[in-house]
């Protein structure tokens, strides 16, 4: 059989509201979740052994493969569908690690993607779904990889349409650690950060024939609720927005989930592009990418 081939495109928060702590530990969330065109390949050759091997600039960060979530995902999977079809993976690994895009993530959706093609499931197959949501809390909203509100715990979704967002995403090098992040916002099990008024009056966002500028307000209205407990887990994270603002034409910088990545957008990919070339010039360590949102 011929190998599979998918993206696994990188997601974006452009807004993160913590609405409280479940009782059961879980952090209720919404979010205004956008993909780049920047993203990790995953390769499946069909065969008898499941596996996975890890290549690409950043394959050292992802550590033990064992511990993957590709991997993780498939595993559920097979447990579900009887007589499964698999074989062995290929990552080609280009996004940063722990960096708040959601990458192990996507690498996790692709990975269902690529099983659900060789297997003729659709991907709105109950099986599906259930281990999106079994493998990690982004897997649900990166299976499909389009633009949407993102609430509850992952699982409740609800398409956007946005306009092209040209940006530049920024990370320092320095992964953060999801459960770090959260331990510093401190919230009880139980314990609420709105009342019930504030979640009947959620944002309302721009309709599908919006303008980059209208959608621009909007976001800036919000914001990411996760910044500043990152903040105190990884300052760098600061000098990152810092940097941000300070190229020209930034609309609008701010954090991608738990950090570390930060992205800004401009209003066109020529901006983007300068503002890329600039902070690869000043801090040739930062991992920096030009390209779109949508």
């Amino acid at each position: 059989m011929p190998v599979l081939s998918d993206e696994a495109r990188a997601k974006v928060n452009l807004t993160l509201r913590v609405n409280g702590r479940r009782t059961d530990g879980y952090h209720d969330l919404e979010s205004v979740v956008a993909f780049a065109d920047c993203a990790d390949r995953l390769t499946l050759t069909p065969g008898s052994d499941l596996d996975l091997k890890m290549l690409g600039p950043l394959a050292d960060a992802c550590g033990d493969t064992s511990d993957n979530l590709v991997l993780k995902a498939a595993r559920l999977l097979a447990e579900r569908v009887p007589g499964m079809k698999a074989g062995s993976f290929t990552l080609d690994k280009a996004l940063p690690v722990a960096a708040g895009i959601g990458g192990g993530s996507a690498d996790a959706a692709a990975a269902l993607r690529l099983l659900a093609q060789l297997n003729g499931l659709a991907l709105d197959d109950v099986s599906i779904i259930e281990v999106a949501k079994l493998t990690g809390a982004d897997v649900p909203v990166c299976v499909n990889s389009h633009s949407c509100v993102m609430t509850g715990v992952g699982e409740a979704l609800q398409p956007l349409t946005l306009p092209k967002m040209p940006c530049v995403m920024v990370n320092p090098g320095v992964p953060v650690a999801t459960k770090d992040v959260f331990a510093a916002l401190g919230l009880r099990n139980g314990e609420l950060r709105v009342g019930v008024t504030d979640v009947l009056l959620q944002d309302r966002w721009p309709d599908g024939q919006a303008s980059l500028e209208d959608w621009v307000e909007a976001l800036a209205a919000s914001s990411n609720d996760l910044e500043t407990p990152a903040l105190r887990v990884q300052p760098v994270i600061g000098e990152v927005i810092a940097a941000l603002n300070a190229t020209n034409g930034a609309w609008l910088a701010r954090m991608s989930g738990s950090g570390a990545t930060c992205f800004a957008i401009y209003e066109n990919t020529a901006e983007a592009g300068r503002a890329a070339a600039k902070l690869r010039r000043d801090h040739p360590r930062w991992w920096v990418h030009a390209g779109t949102l949508s």
